[in-house]
């Protein structure tokens, strides 16, 4: 990798970037789309392989782009059949990519952030702080390598690994277009999932510019309760963020809103919490994915007992709504939900302050 590169990098363009790539360069715009589908579909960096793009391109494009992916730094294969890949970035930062395999099911959990600001309190990624967005070449190589190391094209990706993706509107979003182009990776929108804290603007955004599948972290079902967990939420509260998620969806009966549902013990796990969240997703298009909690050095918060956990999933199945709960994988590398921590250069201040915080914690029981 080449660190003090100020070349473009085509892998931060999408097919109508690769053709107004060639076109400025003097080329025919076919040869923009043979150009996105070499670095995508065939996983080609080396513009001397393009054997279909003219010489006198070849030797342009070495002129005046460099194709800069990630570097996976590590490996870490669960007994499960998890992987988590340690990726490094230019600038030395880290991010953590995460493949889980169920039967011909192949998903890809993708981060979209070094570090997150967002402060969730159970979550490791979090305690990390944040340092900066990754661009659409750092997002989309993630899966450039999942690809190559799968010999394939993952089934599915989700935008869920480091980061907020909705903080990153404008890379994840074009990131997210490559990952369905034909040329590239195939996948369809129903296959790729943004999962969001709630920023709730940019969820109307998204709406007008994609209709990929939106997961929300909810895990808790009033604002008292989710303003210390998900501290966006002081930002815009549930009375902002349920309608937004409806309009998401708002126009075709088969689409739903995938909450997610942290369990933790004696937190949000009561029957009180469960009746509450049936009250709260009333009207709304909805699939619940009850997690159990996956700790972590320094978390002060327990696993929800696998039988409140299945007397939560009961009970809102009885309401109507559909719920599971979603078996921990990868949890014995740090690959689970809410795990993933990379290496990060933090820029907020958030280390500090839960060094300074850690006596002085709000009990939430």
């Amino acid at each position: 990798m080449n660190a003090t590169s100020t070349k473009p990098n085509p892998l931060d363009l999408d097919l109508a970037g690769c053709e107004s790539l060639v076109t400025a360069l003097g080329f025919k715009a076919f040869h923009g789309r043979n150009l996105f589908k070499w670095m995508h579909k065939h996983g080609v960096v080396d513009f001397d392989a393009m054997t279909d793009l003219p010489k006198s391109l070849r030797t342009v494009l070495l002129e005046t782009v460099e194709i800069r992916l990630p570097r996976i730094l590590q490996t870490h294969p669960s007994a499960d059949g998890t992987v988590k890949w340690v990726m490094e970035l230019v600038d030395g930062q880290r991010v953590e990519t995460v493949f889980i395999p169920e039967g011909k099911r192949s998903t890809i959990c993708v981060s979209s952030q070094v570090g997150c600001a967002l402060e969730c309190a159970f979550c490791a990624t979090a305690r990390q702080g944040f340092n900066r967005n990754l661009s659409v070449a750092e997002i989309i190589g993630q899966v450039w390598h999942a690809a190559r190391q799968l010999g394939a094209a993952p089934t599915n990706v989700v935008m869920m690994g480091m980061g907020e993706p909705l903080a990153n509107f404008e890379a994840a979003v074009k990131a997210m277009d490559v990952m369905q182009d034909d040329l590239a990776y195939m996948l369809a929108k129903q296959r790729v999932t943004l999962s969001t804290s709630g920023i709730v603007p940019n969820i109307y955004r998204l709406r007008e510019v994609s209709d990929v599948s939106l997961a929300v972290s909810l895990h808790a079902p009033n604002d008292e309760l989710r303003d210390e967990l998900v501290p966006i939420n002081r930002k815009y509260p549930l009375a902002e963020l349920i309608p937004a998620c409806k309009h998401y969806v708002a126009g075709d009966k088969r689409r739903k809103i995938t909450w997610e549902y942290v369990m933790l013990d004696g937190i949000n796990d009561s029957p009180a919490h469960a009746k509450q969240l049936i009250r709260l997703l009333e009207g709304v298009p909805s699939k619940v994915n009850l997690i159990p909690f996956n700790p972590f050095t320094g978390s002060d918060f327990g696993t929800s007992p696998p039988d409140r956990v299945e007397t939560f999933r009961e009970r809102l199945a009885r309401s109507g709504i559909f719920a599971m709960t979603r078996k921990t994988r990868g949890d014995e590398i740090a690959a689970a939900c809410g795990q993933l921590v990379g290496r990060v250069q933090d820029r907020t201040g958030r280390l500090g302050r839960i060094r300074v915080e850690a006596d002085t914690r709000v009990d939430l029981r």
